[in-house]
């Protein structure tokens, strides 16, 4: 598509790619080098990837501060070294009973300290890179803490090891984290075996569209324009 585009579009995210692989094929399909994404979404990871092309990119400081909805599986009973189901397992603990669960999610919501995962995108003071560089080098850095806010957990199912929550937390929140953390809280351990982003803000998975019928479409879905206003201030 020749031309330069400006506005926004809802993907999709399947299992397996990143972000930016996503971000690199709409480049080629919309023709617009310059286009951003309101928070990365892990390769393992799915759902709600939302993008704005051109001047658009101006909005995310904005957009990004939205709260975001996840659903999350975590399964207890193993920690990894990815806090994921990609890594390797680093300790294992007893399962805790449904009841344990709930009463320790009271500790988890709010505004609280995060330590993200030694395997994440954070940049590592001193060492010109990112913490999973580090890690995949064999030395895991010592990540400083962070305030993130959670803002509600929903259980939807707990069955054997595992429990499946819908998550709505603040823009740096790592689900991640806090499945590892809330396994240590109950004496257990714990790690994130799936985890699918439904909203970003007002914008609703419902409406957004996959990889392969952007691809695969002579005519690709049309980008939502967004209006933007100058600070003149």
């Amino acid at each position: 598509m020749a031309g330069a585009a400006e506005g926004l579009l809802l993907i999709d995210k399947p299992s397996g790619v990143t972000s930016h692989d996503v971000v690199d094929m709409c480049r080629r399909v919309y023709g617009e080098r310059s286009i951003g994404h309101l928070g990365t979404l892990d390769p393992f990871a799915t759902g709600l990837l939302v993008l704005l092309f051109g001047k658009a990119t101006r909005l995310a400081t904005f957009i990004a501060a939205d709260p975001k909805v996840y659903d999350a599986t975590v399964q207890f009973g193993s920690e990894t070294d990815t806090d994921d189901g990609t890594g390797a397992p680093t300790r294992t603990g007893p399962v805790p009973s449904a009841d344990a669960i709930r009463a320790a999610l009271p500790a988890f919501t709010g505004e609280i300290e995060q330590v993200p995962p030694a395997y994440s995108a954070k940049h590592v003071a001193g060492q010109g890179g990112r913490a999973y560089a580090a890690a995949r080098r064999g030395h895991p850095p010592d990540l400083p803490a962070s305030r993130v806010m959670v803002y509600r957990w929903d259980i939807r199912a707990v069955h054997d090891r595992v429990a499946e929550f819908t998550v709505t937390c603040g823009t740096g929140t790592y689900i991640r984290a806090l499945a590892r953390d809330l396994g240590r809280a109950v004496g257990s351990a714990a790690h994130l075996t799936a985890l699918r982003r439904t909203r970003v803000g007002t914008f609703d998975i419902g409406d957004s569209h996959t990889l392969p019928e952007i691809a695969a479409s002579a005519s690709p879905p049309p980008i939502r324009h967004l209006r933007v206003v100058a600070d003149d201030a």
